[in-house]
This record gives C-alpha cells, structure tokens and sequence, in this order.
C-alpha cells in the first residue's frame, strides 16, 4: 500500500536461501538419504550460503539441524529438534602481506562476529571492517568505516615518515595515535577497556603503507583495516531467546541452542527460527522447505552455491545454489551448471555447462490472474520467453505482485525500469478506471477497466517486440474503485510486467562471458566453453553474465559459482573534516574511499508519485574545506616538529 507520502516502501532485504528439503513428512525427509543419514538433516556453510564461510582457510563455524527426536513427525520438530550450533574459528586478515597473524571468528546467525576473548563465544561483537584496499586520506580527511566509526588524518609530519591518526564513533573522539612507517610494523592496533567489562580489547587496526608530504597535499595511504562494533557488543546468557529457539547452551568456545516448544512448518509460511533467520514453507499438499537468512544491513552480498573440493564432477541446481531461480510452490527450477574432466585446475574444452530450460509457474496474484506463465532463469535472473515454447526470445520479469496499491486520479505508479502507471479518471459512478502504461514518460497504451463484470483485468499487448506481435506486457488487476466526495480511488491488486522495451533475442554466434558454445533447442538453452577455463588461484572467475566462480587462496582446489546482490548504498567515503558526511554503511566487500556509485534498490518496487521532484544536495568544494598545513622544520628527530605535531597531539589528548 502507499504511505502517507504516496511512495509505497522501498525494497529492504535480501534474501539468501539454503538447500530445498522435499518430501511427504519429516519423516520421510529426514529418511531420505539424499539429504542425510537418516537421523538428522544438517545444514552448514557448504550447504547454506548464508551461514559465515572463509573460502580461503575453509573456516565454518555455523549448523542447523533437524533432528529425528520424539515428537518429529508430519510437519512438527519436537522438543530440542530443531539444533543451532556454532563454534569459534580461525581467520586470516583480508591483509595476508601484512604480519598481523589471524583473529577468532563466530558466525552468529548468520551474521560474522568476533569474540571479545579467543576462547568464549559468551561475548562477542559484530565484525564491520577486515579491509586490504587501498584508501588514501589527505590531511583533515575522514574515513567513513561504516556503523557511525570514522577515521580521521589529523596531520602528516614534514618530513613525510608520520601520520597522526584518530578514531571516533558518532562523531566522538574515542583514540588516537601517531603510526610511523620508517620503523616498526606501520600498525595501529586501538585498544578499548570495559567492553562487556573486557578490558585492552582491539577493536581496530590500521597499517599505514605510506606517508607523503608533497607541494600541496599532505598524504597517508591505508592499505589494511580491521574495526569490530565494540560500541554494540553483546553478552549472550542461558537464558535469553532468539526467536523459536531458546534452549541456549554456552560451552567455552560454542554455543547450542535448541527450541523448548514444538516446532510446525506450517504451509504457505515463513517461520522465524531467530535473529532474521527463517524458514519458507510451500503452498503445497507435500512438505517442501528451505531455510533463508534476511539480510536488512545495506551491503553487497555473495549469493553463493555449494562449495566444491577436488576436481571431481559437479552440477549446481536450483536447490543447491541459492543463486538460481527456483519456485517454492511449484517446486520449479530451469537452471543447471555443470564442471566435468577438470585437471589440476583447468576445466577443459566444453567442461563448463550452462542449461535452462522453460518451465511454468503461478501468478503470485492468482486469485486475480488464473492460470499459469512461462519463465525461465538466465544467468540467475528471472525471464518471461516472448513464445512459450522457444527460448531465444526473453524478456525480463520486472514484477510479479499481488501487493495492494491505491492510486488516486491523476497519480502515477512507478512500476520499475522506466514503466509507470497512471489513473488518468474514475467514472462517476465508481466502477470504472481509466488506466495509462507508459515507458520512460512515453505513452505505451491505455484501457477503461471495469469492476462491475467481466475479470476486472487489463492485459496489454505490444506488437513487435523483437518481431514477435500481441506480446502480453503487462496485467493489471482492479479490485474495486472508489468515487468519493473528495478523492476518486482504484486499487490495483495484481500486477505483472515484463521489460519487453529491453526484450533480447538470443543466437548461436552469442558469447557470455567464458561461455561462448551457444545451442538452443526449443524450450532450452546450452553453453558451454569453446576453450580451456582456468580455476585460477585466489580469484573470482566470471562464468558469464554477473555470475562466478570464487577460487580459494589455498594450495587445494576450493570454490564455488555466486553471483552478486547489492541492498542500499554499500560505499565508504572519504570526506573534509570540517563538512557533513553521509552514513554509507560498509559491508561486504569493504568498498573503495571515494566511490560514489549508489546502486539502485527500488528499480522494481512499485512507487506511487505525484509531482517528481529532483534535489540536488549541495556539494562541499574539498579544496576549500581541507586546511592544509606547512612547516619547514625538518622532522619528528628534530626539536622544532616535536614542538609542532607531538605538541599538538599531546595537548589535545591532555585536553580530552
């Protein structure tokens, strides 16, 4: 529904699923050695692309299980069946070319959290920053770390060999220190006392690669940075709860927890096991399920397959790569990938397959649209074929909604990817609307609807699209329309709507990225790699169209496909000292300083608008903002410069 505002809410999750458990009861699953070995089925990081994983050491921490335990049965876990575990691991710094050794890691949920003691997953804090790129800070710069810490160039000694460096959260001095790069290690690690009553905690490290004093700027790069949200830290106790599960154990290093109550995957639902982690149930007489973590922090998240070890045969399908599309109700996936012959590290001459084939699945408003659609998932995204049965001819689905949204005369729907709607005019009587689809601004085409018979349904048909004629774009349902004294009203509950503006048409000559053997055959697409692929050591390999392999930084072949969802605006900046900044949150991967780029998060989330506004926020001129600061006097040895930046930093640490 619209707001207040007439904007309908932004999209603010992502996400990320496990693998597809299906059969006729728990039972039946949990028997099915396909999944397990008969007493429980278990999910880890291999298998679930949510739960924390650190390819390169192949670190895991996390597990959920169903266990076979009294009372499991039909679509109820019994007491305690339902197991959460996750226990402390090992993790190199992202910064492998900088002696800093490794650091303890929990997954939690999901989610990646450092333990405030090695051995004790009763305290933790969440991980924001593990950092190897470079970001270079001139004199008076802060950069933005993410979750309201920033770090701040305070002044760069004369002779180039210095940086005084502080840190503060929410706008607060918390620490500071000068690091010096003609000696020792170039590491600043930033203790913090009487976090959760844990005293000399490091809560940041920073390496300074370089100092520069040019002419004019005065420069310090960074080329390494680990930072915890000591501020948020949390203490967890026996007898808290997360959600469903609530039985927790705390053993040292791990923690357990299990649910005190029955369990039911009720169907047709999402049920909150805890902390954003859930389970999606199927609309459906048989019990089919998957877990799924919901991501709300604003980032750029790996959707990933299942990791493969070795060079054995391997194929990726819908249920067990999180990437692909796949329908829970109707149990529909198109895709599969397939690596076969790899040596050492090479796949060989049509080695790497990639096939989809047309499937059919439900309107998500189908009890306003009967029947059913093609579909078919390319590269991991969602297309409708122009003709159901040939492949070559797609377009995008931009939605498929059975959301409810109010339009009043004269407002417009943003429908995504340029498409819009509008209600041009109720009639007087209130059963009719007068709808307009336009494309970037442009009328496409307009129908009356009717509410008081037929199927109240706008079907729009466009002609020519890549040569194909009466191709069905767009489906609108009306639930009811409203003449009021003060406002005449349509509510639209059902919308579907292809991009057939950007409809392509697939040939054999086409490449996509690494495969380039392309075949179709009716209802399916094939490719496959004309010459060698390479599992390159320590690299992400793309396979085609935004999807890749990650390799391993190991000497035993480790990887697996992802491809890439971005939520919000994931960018760290660098900002004048003296200028208001932008909370850009950092998540993974630690963005580059400077980046301006905000991805788009609403381009297919309908948004009802009156009159377009377009605001420009000032831009504060860096050059006129940054202070720069000169001093001849030779360097930090001599006299003059410890009375000059050494005076400074003790003062202002005194004065603190």
């Amino acid at each position: 529904m619209a707001d207040d505002n007439n904007t309908t809410s932004a999209a603010s999750t992502v996400e990320i699923r496990g693998p597809v458990y299906n059969g006729s009861s728990l039972t039946d699953i949990l028997a099915n050695s396909t999944y397990d070995n008969g007493t429980a089925i278990t999910m880890d990081a291999n298998k679930f692309a949510a739960f924390y994983y650190d390819i390169d050491d192949n670190v895991t921490t996390e597990s959920l299980s169903i266990k076979n335990v009294a009372g499991t049965s039909g679509r109820t876990i019994g007491e305690n069946g339902l197991v959460y575990t996750t226990t402390i691991g090992k993790n190199e710094y992202k910064n492998k070319d900088v002696d800093w050794g490794n650091y303890s890691v929990i997954g939690f949920f999901a989610d990646k959290y450092i333990p405030l003691k090695s051995n004790d997953a009763s305290k933790l804090a969440k991980l924001v920053l593990d950092s190897d790129d470079k970001y270079t800070l001139r004199t008076g710069e802060t950069l933005d770390l993410g979750e309201g810490y920033s770090l701040q160039a305070k002044q760069v000694d004369v002779d180039g060999d210095k940086v005084w460096l502080e840190l503060d959260k929410d706008g607060q001095y918390v620490d500071d220190q000068i690091v010096s790069t003609d000696s020792g290690d170039h590491t600043w690690t930033c203790e913090v006392d009487d976090v959760q009553g844990e005293d000399n905690v490091p809560v940041l490290k920073v390496h300074v690669n370089q100092v520069f004093q040019g002419a004019v700027d005065s420069i310090a790069q960074i080329d390494g940075l680990w930072l915890i949200d000591y501020a948020n830290a949390m203490k967890i106790e026996s007898d808290d709860e997360f959600g469903k599960l609530d039985n927790v154990d705390i053993s040292g290093p791990t923690i357990t927890i299990s649910n005190k109550d029955t369990f039911s995957l009720t169907r047709d639902s999402d049920q909150e096991i805890g902390q954003g982690l859930y389970f999606r149930v199927a609309d459906s007489d048989a019990l089919r399920f998957y877990a799924f973590k919901q991501q709300t922090t604003p980032g750029t998240y790996d959707i990933r397959g299942t990791v493969v070890s070795g060079t054995q045969p391997y194929t990726w399908t819908s249920d067990n790569f999180a990437g692909f599309f796949y329908d829970l109700n109707k149990n529909v996936g198109t895709e599969t990938l397939s690596v076969s012959g790899v040596s050492g590290r090479t796949i060989p001459e049509d080695g790497l397959k990639y096939s989809t084939t047309i499937n059919s699945v439900d309107y998500d408003a189908s009890d306003a649209f009967n029947g059913t659609y093609p579909v078919l998932g390319f590269f991991a995204q969602k297309y409708v074929p122009l003709k159901s049965n040939d492949a070559s001819k797609l377009a995008k689905l931009v939605l498929d909604s059975d959301d409810k949204y109010t339009l009043k005369t004269g407002e417009t729907l943003d429908l995504g990817e340029g498409y819009s709607l509008q209600a041009k005019q109720v009639d007087v009587d209130g059963d009719k609307v007068w709808l307009e689809l336009d494309k970037d601004g442009q009328y496409v085409d307009d129908q009356i609807v009717s509410t008081d018979s037929g199927d109240h349904i706008w079907t729009c048909e466009v002609d020519d699209v890549q040569g194909e004629d009466n191709v069905p774009v767009l489906k609108v349902h009306v639930n009811q329309v409203f003449q009021g004294a003060v406002d005449s009203i349509a509510q639209i509950d059902g919308l579907w709507l292809i991009d057939y503006a950007n409809a392509m048409k697939i040939d054999t000559s086409d490449e996509f990225g690494k495969l380039d053997n392309v075949g179709i055959n009716g209802p399916t697409i094939t490719i496959s790699n004309k010459d060698t692929f390479s599992l390159t050591r320590d690299s992400d390999q793309e396979i085609g169209q935004g999807m890749y392999f990650k390799v391993a930084d190991s000497d035993a072949l480790r990887y697996y496909p992802y491809i890439q969802q971005t939520l919000g605006n994931g960018t760290v900046t660098t900002t004048p000292s003296n200028t208001t900044s932008t909370d850009n949150t950092s998540v993974n991967p630690a963005p580059v300083a400077n980046s301006t780029e905000t991805p788009d998060v609403n381009a297919n989330t309908p948004t009802t608008t009156e009159t377009p506004v377009t605001t420009t926020p000032d831009t504060p001129d860096a050059a006129n903002n940054t202070t720069e600061t000169k001093n001849n006097a030779p360097g930090f040895e001599m006299a003059p410069a410890i009375l000059g930046l050494l005076s400074v930093f003790y003062l202002v640490r005194k004065n603190r």
